[in-house]
């Protein structure tokens, strides 16, 4: 079936509409960013850069680590942006774009996501790296495709509605695992994971400025949920705003994916910290030599 023009908006130089990538620039190994200035960060651990693309908050370059081929990409703030980010990256890999019709052999991605994060218990200390083995979305964005009950959890989603009270205005929460390929590659170096993430940075987290929150006692909730899936334990570990869509959409179209977050803040303990950069270049290095293992 033939993808129309007004369905996958392709530029003129054959790059695709928003992040302005061609499908020979794409890596299969690939590191994405909310902050723009962290694409360049992790340029200075790669060799041969081919190119450096920029529009609005999409950056991007590909290089290489000991031979092999990684694509570095910011995708900005928010959920919303994890949906354009991820649909044009799975364009780019398994649509052609001549003809405009899906490859009939598919290609996966191998996704990890670095970013900021705050924890919501003690024993999770700052500096410490949280990976998403299990995100939960408070953003609704798979809620608009088809099929997302097959990339979900429902029946701790159910538990967790019941948990919160959930008021049924919001958007219902969805839970998402991320790839086995993605975790085994970063356990050895990381805290187990359920990370939340919400479509704002005050009220949809919790933080109270002037406007009061519709659910006021839910961080408190969040914290003493406590869920069981395939004989583990879990606890919700920290809050920030991509990992589920990504973990969703990876999950659904074929890609290996997770989120690998730096903790800044610990909300329980009302604790940050502001001297968090020389974490994140730790993170990025050994993001881009593990990735290079792909």
């Amino acid at each position: 079936m033939r993808i129309p023009e007004s369905e996958l908006i392709i530029n003129g130089d054959g790059s695709v509409f928003h992040i302005h990538l061609k499908p020979e620039e794409l890596a299969d190994n690939v590191i994405m960013v909310g902050d723009p200035s962290r694409v360049d960060m992790i340029g200075e651990y790669l060799e041969d850069i081919e190119f450096r693309h920029e529009s609005r908050e999409f950056v991007s370059i590909t290089g290489k680590r000991n031979g092999k081929r990684i694509t570095a990409l910011s995708h900005g703030i928010g959920p919303d942006n994890i949906d354009i980010v991820m649909t044009e990256l799975d364009a780019l890999a398994n649509v052609d774009f001549q003809t405009r019709e899906v490859k009939p052999e598919h290609k996966a991605l191998n996704i990890i996501r670095i970013g900021t994060s705050g924890a919501l218990h003690a024993d999770i200390p700052l500096g410490s790296y949280v990976l998403s083995h299990i995100s939960v979305g408070f953003d609704g964005v798979m809620n608009w495709y088809a099929d997302r009950d097959k990339v979900t959890i429902p029946a701790v989603e159910d538990a967790f509605k019941k948990h919160m009270n959930w008021n049924p205005t919001l958007p219902s929460p969805y839970f998402v695992k991320a790839s086995p390929k993605i975790i085994n590659l970063f356990k050895d170096v990381t805290v187990k994971g359920v990370t939340i993430s919400a479509p704002g940075f005050y009220g949809p987290q919790g933080r109270v400025v002037r406007l009061p929150l519709a659910m006021p006692n839910m961080l408190e909730d969040i914290e003493s949920f406590r869920f069981t899936e395939a004989g583990e334990d879990y606890k919700i570990t920290n809050f920030e705003m991509e990992s589920s869509p990504l973990a969703g959409f990876a999950a659904h179209l074929g890609h290996n994916a997770s989120t690998v977050c730096c903790i800044i803040a610990n909300r329980y303990l009302q604790s940050s910290n502001p001297d968090y950069k020389p974490a994140i270049r730790k993170l990025v290095e050994l993001a881009v030599d593990r990735m290079s293992t792909l």
